[in-house]
């Protein structure tokens, strides 16, 4: 299957292949940061470039925000994550439960090879320096917003409300895309991978934007 002709694209599991041979960014960690508006995929893409990954963890970053602090979670992030990583040691952070309100018992994150940390804000100013590549998944913010909006339901439009006026503000102040290396989009066929902004794949990978490992051409 051809490539798209404004760009290469890369299927996942070429692009899992990618991630493992960067050097390690945390530690012995190669974090690789999952950015983009609420409801662009994130999760579902990142479960899937994990399986490709053969099982690598996902830290959500749903679990390090709350009501209270939906962006200003950064320094317990660094501090119950990053800083145990880039010792070489596991990690301790605590989710927070948002029907609940309130955060749970300790979940340990041991170092691996790969690391993917999916959430809006992955590819803030902050965590840039400890990742190994920021991907961002390309879909308007228009579009992910009306996509979220429908998968929550009625019962989360108050939230919503607040949701799109905090996110608005943080990537204004702190933008991710113009900084990531790879943009992600949702194609008909599975996800394309192309270079983004701050980035550009070397020519041994220019391949499918199919998800079929099978595909590549």
């Amino acid at each position: 299957m051809p490539t798209p002709p404004h760009a290469p694209g890369i299927a996942i599991h070429a692009l899992a292949s990618h991630l493992r041979q960067l050097p390690p960014s945390c530690g012995p960690v190669r974090l690789v940061g999952v950015d983009g508006h609420a409801g662009s995929g994130k999760s579902t893409f990142a479960g899937q470039l994990a399986g490709a990954l053969g099982g690598a963890p996902v830290l959500h970053l749903d679990d390090i925000a709350s009501h209270e602090e939906l962006f200003a979670w950064t320094p317990r992030l660094l501090h119950e994550v990053i800083e145990p990583l880039g010792r070489g040691e596991s990690a301790h952070y605590h989710p927070y439960d948002w029907r609940a309100r309130h955060f749970g018992p300790a979940r340990a994150l041991p170092p691996a090879p790969v690391i993917l940390i999916e959430g809006v804000g992955a590819g803030r100013r902050a965590l840039r320096p400890y990742l190994a590549r920021l991907l961002w998944m390309d879909l308007p913010h228009d579009e992910a917003w009306a996509r979220g909006r429908a998968r929550d339901g009625e019962e989360q439009r108050a939230f919503w409300a607040g949701w799109v006026e905090a996110e608005r503000r943080h990537f204004a102040e702190d933008p991710s895309r113009p900084f990531a290396g790879l943009l992600v989009r949702q194609g008909s066929e599975g996800h394309e991978v192309i270079p983004g902004p701050a980035g550009t794949l070397g020519p041994d990978q220019n391949l499918t934007h199919s998800d079929d490992p099978t595909a590549v051409c």
